[in-house]
Protein backbone atom coordinates (compact mmCIF):
# COMPACT_ATOMS: atom_id res chain seq x y z
CA UNK A 1 0.00 0.00 0.00
CA UNK A 2 1.48 3.15 -1.01
CA UNK A 3 2.46 6.40 1.37
CA UNK A 4 -0.35 8.13 -0.10
CA UNK A 5 -3.11 5.85 1.09
CA UNK A 6 -1.73 5.12 4.61
CA UNK A 7 -0.74 8.23 5.94
CA UNK A 8 -4.39 9.84 5.10
CA UNK A 9 -5.82 6.10 6.77
CA UNK A 10 -3.88 6.82 9.40
CA UNK A 11 -4.84 10.51 10.49
CA UNK A 12 -8.38 9.26 9.90
CA UNK A 13 -7.94 6.57 12.45
CA UNK A 14 -6.49 8.45 14.90
CA UNK A 15 -8.79 11.45 15.33
CA UNK A 16 -11.71 9.12 15.26
CA UNK A 17 -9.73 7.44 18.21
CA UNK A 18 -9.61 11.19 19.96
CA UNK A 19 -13.00 11.34 19.00
CA UNK A 20 -13.81 8.51 20.80
CA UNK A 21 -11.84 8.56 24.14
CA UNK A 22 -13.29 12.44 24.34
CA UNK A 23 -16.69 11.42 24.22
CA UNK A 24 -16.21 8.01 26.54
CA UNK A 25 -14.93 10.20 28.83
CA UNK A 26 -17.35 12.65 28.89
CA UNK A 27 -20.26 9.66 29.35
CA UNK A 28 -18.22 8.43 32.25
CA UNK A 29 -17.91 12.08 33.91
CA UNK A 30 -21.62 12.62 33.38
CA UNK A 31 -22.44 9.43 34.85
CA UNK A 32 -20.48 9.91 37.85
CA UNK A 33 -21.69 13.12 38.45
CA UNK A 34 -25.50 11.71 38.68
CA UNK A 35 -24.83 8.44 40.52
CA UNK A 36 -23.09 11.58 43.36
CA UNK A 37 -26.09 13.43 42.93
CA UNK A 38 -28.73 10.72 43.84
CA UNK A 39 -26.79 9.66 46.67
CA UNK A 40 -26.67 13.20 48.20
CA UNK A 41 -29.70 14.34 47.75
CA UNK A 42 -32.21 11.61 48.67
CA UNK A 43 -34.73 14.04 50.28
CA UNK A 44 -35.33 16.06 47.46
CA UNK A 45 -38.97 14.62 46.38
CA UNK A 46 -39.82 13.60 50.27
CA UNK A 47 -42.30 16.27 51.37
CA UNK A 48 -42.77 15.00 54.83
CA UNK A 49 -46.72 14.51 54.53
CA UNK A 50 -47.60 15.82 58.21
CA UNK A 51 -46.82 19.44 56.44
CA UNK A 52 -49.29 18.74 53.36
CA UNK A 53 -52.34 20.65 53.72
CA UNK A 54 -55.38 19.51 52.68
CA UNK A 55 -56.49 19.22 49.07
CA UNK A 56 -59.88 20.91 48.72
CA UNK A 57 -60.33 20.08 45.00
CA UNK A 58 -59.36 16.22 45.54
CA UNK A 59 -56.37 16.64 42.47
CA UNK A 60 -53.10 16.08 44.69
CA UNK A 61 -50.66 15.38 41.97
CA UNK A 62 -46.70 14.13 43.37
CA UNK A 63 -43.53 15.19 41.49
CA UNK A 64 -40.80 14.29 42.12
CA UNK A 65 -39.60 17.72 42.99
CA UNK A 66 -42.91 19.19 44.33
CA UNK A 67 -46.47 18.26 45.26
CA UNK A 68 -49.65 20.31 44.27
CA UNK A 69 -53.35 20.07 44.77
CA UNK A 70 -54.76 21.70 41.25
CA UNK A 71 -58.13 23.59 40.81
CA UNK A 72 -59.68 23.06 37.54
CA UNK A 73 -61.94 25.84 38.66
CA UNK A 74 -59.36 28.00 38.38
CA UNK A 75 -56.64 26.42 36.04
CA UNK A 76 -53.84 26.13 38.56
CA UNK A 77 -52.63 24.95 41.70
CA UNK A 78 -54.64 25.63 45.01
CA UNK A 79 -51.00 25.35 46.81
CA UNK A 80 -47.85 23.94 45.73
CA UNK A 81 -45.44 21.94 48.62
CA UNK A 82 -41.91 21.61 48.43
CA UNK A 83 -38.93 21.18 50.80
CA UNK A 84 -35.31 23.22 50.72
CA UNK A 85 -32.12 22.24 52.45
CA UNK A 86 -28.17 23.35 51.70
CA UNK A 87 -27.97 20.63 49.20
CA UNK A 88 -30.78 22.38 47.24
CA UNK A 89 -28.74 25.61 46.99
CA UNK A 90 -26.86 25.88 43.45
CA UNK A 91 -25.62 28.41 41.21
CA UNK A 92 -26.02 26.15 38.37
CA UNK A 93 -27.21 27.90 34.96
CA UNK A 94 -29.56 26.21 32.63
CA UNK A 95 -31.20 27.44 29.42
CA UNK A 96 -34.80 27.97 30.32
CA UNK A 97 -37.09 25.87 28.84
CA UNK A 98 -40.54 26.25 27.59
CA UNK A 99 -43.42 26.08 29.90
CA UNK A 100 -45.47 22.73 28.94
CA UNK A 101 -48.82 21.16 30.37
CA UNK A 102 -48.52 18.99 33.24
CA UNK A 103 -49.70 15.94 32.31
CA UNK A 104 -50.18 14.27 35.81
CA UNK A 105 -53.28 16.58 36.23
CA UNK A 106 -56.29 15.23 34.77
CA UNK A 107 -57.20 16.24 31.61
CA UNK A 108 -54.08 18.63 31.95
CA UNK A 109 -53.36 21.51 33.31
CA UNK A 110 -54.00 24.59 31.71
CA UNK A 111 -52.11 25.76 28.06
CA UNK A 112 -49.11 28.36 28.83
CA UNK A 113 -50.80 30.54 25.47
CA UNK A 114 -53.37 31.84 28.21
CA UNK A 115 -50.52 33.86 29.28
CA UNK A 116 -49.59 35.47 26.03
CA UNK A 117 -50.14 39.33 25.48
CA UNK A 118 -52.34 38.99 29.13
CA UNK A 119 -49.60 41.13 30.89
CA UNK A 120 -49.15 38.72 33.47
CA UNK A 121 -46.24 36.47 33.92
CA UNK A 122 -45.93 32.52 34.09
CA UNK A 123 -45.18 33.44 37.75
CA UNK A 124 -43.21 29.92 39.28
CA UNK A 125 -44.89 28.61 42.52
CA UNK A 126 -42.19 26.02 43.05
CA UNK A 127 -39.11 28.65 42.23
CA UNK A 128 -36.88 27.79 39.19
CA UNK A 129 -34.55 29.36 41.60
CA UNK A 130 -34.64 26.62 44.30
CA UNK A 131 -34.12 23.95 41.74
CA UNK A 132 -30.83 24.38 40.11
CA UNK A 133 -29.30 21.77 41.97
CA UNK A 134 -29.83 19.56 38.58
CA UNK A 135 -31.42 20.08 34.93
CA UNK A 136 -34.43 17.51 35.90
CA UNK A 137 -35.50 19.19 38.94
CA UNK A 138 -35.05 22.62 37.40
CA UNK A 139 -37.08 21.70 34.39
CA UNK A 140 -40.22 20.38 36.73
CA UNK A 141 -40.59 23.65 38.06
CA UNK A 142 -41.50 24.61 34.52
CA UNK A 143 -45.33 22.83 34.34
CA UNK A 144 -48.35 25.50 33.80
CA UNK A 145 -49.55 23.55 37.27
CA UNK A 146 -46.64 25.47 39.35
CA UNK A 147 -47.39 28.82 37.56
CA UNK A 148 -50.20 31.51 38.03
CA UNK A 149 -50.47 34.95 36.52
CA UNK A 150 -48.90 37.44 38.52
CA UNK A 151 -48.12 41.03 37.96
CA UNK A 152 -44.24 41.32 36.05
CA UNK A 153 -43.37 43.89 39.21
CA UNK A 154 -44.53 41.83 41.96
CA UNK A 155 -43.23 39.18 40.65
CA UNK A 156 -39.15 40.35 39.86
CA UNK A 157 -40.03 42.47 42.71
CA UNK A 158 -41.35 41.56 46.47
CA UNK A 159 -42.02 38.08 45.11
CA UNK A 160 -38.81 37.42 44.39
CA UNK A 161 -37.17 39.53 47.54
CA UNK A 162 -39.14 36.96 49.40
CA UNK A 163 -38.16 33.69 47.89
CA UNK A 164 -34.08 35.08 48.14
CA UNK A 165 -34.81 35.68 51.93
CA UNK A 166 -36.13 31.62 52.42
CA UNK A 167 -33.11 30.80 50.49
CA UNK A 168 -30.83 32.76 53.13
CA UNK A 169 -32.77 31.43 55.77
CA UNK A 170 -31.65 27.80 54.88
CA UNK A 171 -28.35 27.40 56.07
CA UNK A 172 -29.55 27.71 59.94
CA UNK A 173 -31.77 24.95 59.50
CA UNK A 174 -31.71 21.23 58.45
CA UNK A 175 -34.61 21.71 55.85
CA UNK A 176 -37.50 24.11 55.27
CA UNK A 177 -40.90 23.34 54.32
CA UNK A 178 -42.97 25.85 52.17
CA UNK A 179 -46.39 26.19 50.96
CA UNK A 180 -47.49 28.65 48.56
CA UNK A 181 -50.20 29.66 46.35
CA UNK A 182 -52.38 32.11 45.39
CA UNK A 183 -55.77 33.11 47.02
CA UNK A 184 -58.85 31.25 45.39
CA UNK A 185 -61.77 32.65 44.96
CA UNK A 186 -64.99 33.40 43.37
CA UNK A 187 -65.06 36.42 41.45
CA UNK A 188 -61.58 36.74 40.33
CA UNK A 189 -60.88 38.14 36.37
CA UNK A 190 -59.30 35.66 34.45
CA UNK A 191 -56.71 35.43 31.08
CA UNK A 192 -56.69 33.44 28.08
CA UNK A 193 -59.26 30.66 26.09
CA UNK A 194 -58.87 28.09 29.75
CA UNK A 195 -60.33 31.41 31.68
CA UNK A 196 -56.86 30.97 34.32
CA UNK A 197 -58.11 32.91 37.59
CA UNK A 198 -56.09 36.18 38.64
CA UNK A 199 -55.36 36.02 42.41
CA UNK A 200 -55.34 38.93 44.18
CA UNK A 201 -52.70 37.93 46.86
CA UNK A 202 -50.69 35.24 46.94
CA UNK A 203 -49.32 33.68 50.01
CA UNK A 204 -46.74 31.30 51.50
CA UNK A 205 -45.83 29.24 54.61
CA UNK A 206 -42.71 28.51 55.75
CA UNK A 207 -41.83 25.98 58.35
CA UNK A 208 -38.53 25.39 59.69
CA UNK A 209 -38.82 21.52 61.83
CA UNK A 210 -36.73 19.91 64.12
CA UNK A 211 -37.81 17.62 67.26
CA UNK A 212 -37.74 20.53 70.10
CA UNK A 213 -38.62 23.56 68.18
CA UNK A 214 -40.40 24.18 64.91
CA UNK A 215 -41.11 27.30 63.45
CA UNK A 216 -43.53 28.81 60.74
CA UNK A 217 -44.04 31.94 59.57
CA UNK A 218 -46.60 33.05 56.79
CA UNK A 219 -46.73 35.49 54.57
CA UNK A 220 -49.77 36.95 52.40
CA UNK A 221 -48.67 39.86 49.65
CA UNK A 222 -50.86 41.84 47.17
CA UNK A 223 -50.69 40.49 43.88
CA UNK A 224 -48.68 43.99 42.82
CA UNK A 225 -45.65 46.00 43.17
CA UNK A 226 -44.66 46.73 46.51
CA UNK A 227 -41.26 48.15 48.01
CA UNK A 228 -42.20 47.78 51.64
CA UNK A 229 -40.30 45.34 53.87
CA UNK A 230 -41.18 41.76 54.02
CA UNK A 231 -42.18 42.01 57.94
CA UNK A 232 -44.82 44.37 56.55
CA UNK A 233 -46.49 41.04 55.34
CA UNK A 234 -46.09 38.81 57.77
CA UNK A 235 -49.99 36.90 58.65
CA UNK A 236 -51.12 34.29 60.89
CA UNK A 237 -51.29 31.57 59.24
CA UNK A 238 -55.04 31.06 60.68
CA UNK A 239 -55.56 33.82 58.62
CA UNK A 240 -54.02 32.20 55.65
CA UNK A 241 -56.41 29.31 56.57
CA UNK A 242 -59.44 31.21 56.52
CA UNK A 243 -59.29 33.11 53.30
CA UNK A 244 -57.83 29.61 51.81
CA UNK A 245 -60.08 26.87 53.02
CA UNK A 246 -56.83 25.25 53.65
CA UNK A 247 -56.03 23.30 56.68
CA UNK A 248 -52.06 23.36 57.72
CA UNK A 249 -51.08 21.05 60.12
CA UNK A 250 -53.71 18.94 61.01
CA UNK A 251 -51.49 15.87 60.36
CA UNK A 252 -49.18 16.80 63.18
CA UNK A 253 -50.13 16.18 67.17
CA UNK A 254 -52.16 19.40 68.82
CA UNK A 255 -48.99 20.36 70.61
CA UNK A 256 -46.81 20.37 67.10
CA UNK A 257 -49.93 22.37 65.72
CA UNK A 258 -50.59 25.16 68.14
CA UNK A 259 -46.62 25.80 68.16
CA UNK A 260 -46.49 26.23 64.81
CA UNK A 261 -49.41 28.38 64.13
CA UNK A 262 -48.57 30.39 67.52
CA UNK A 263 -46.67 33.69 67.77
CA UNK A 264 -44.15 34.43 65.45
CA UNK A 265 -40.41 33.63 66.35
CA UNK A 266 -38.84 37.47 64.78
CA UNK A 267 -35.41 36.94 66.60
CA UNK A 268 -35.47 33.33 64.26
CA UNK A 269 -36.21 34.76 61.00
CA UNK A 270 -34.64 38.23 61.18
CA UNK A 271 -36.64 39.68 58.09
CA UNK A 272 -35.15 42.16 55.98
Amino acid sequence: MSRKIIYPLLIVLIVSGLYYFENLYDFDKTTQTEEVYQKTDTKDSNFDDSFLPHSTTGELVHHQFYSLSYSKKHKQAEWVAYTLHPGHLSDNSFDRPYFEIDKKVNGGSADWRNYRGSGYDRGHLCPAGDRRFSYEAYAETFLTSNASPQDPKFNAGVWNRLEIQIRQWVPKTDELYIITGGILKEGLKTIGKDKVSIPEYFFKVVVAYDDTTPKAIGFLIPNKPSGESLSRFVTPISQIESLTGLLFFKNNNRETEAQLKGPVDYDFWKLR
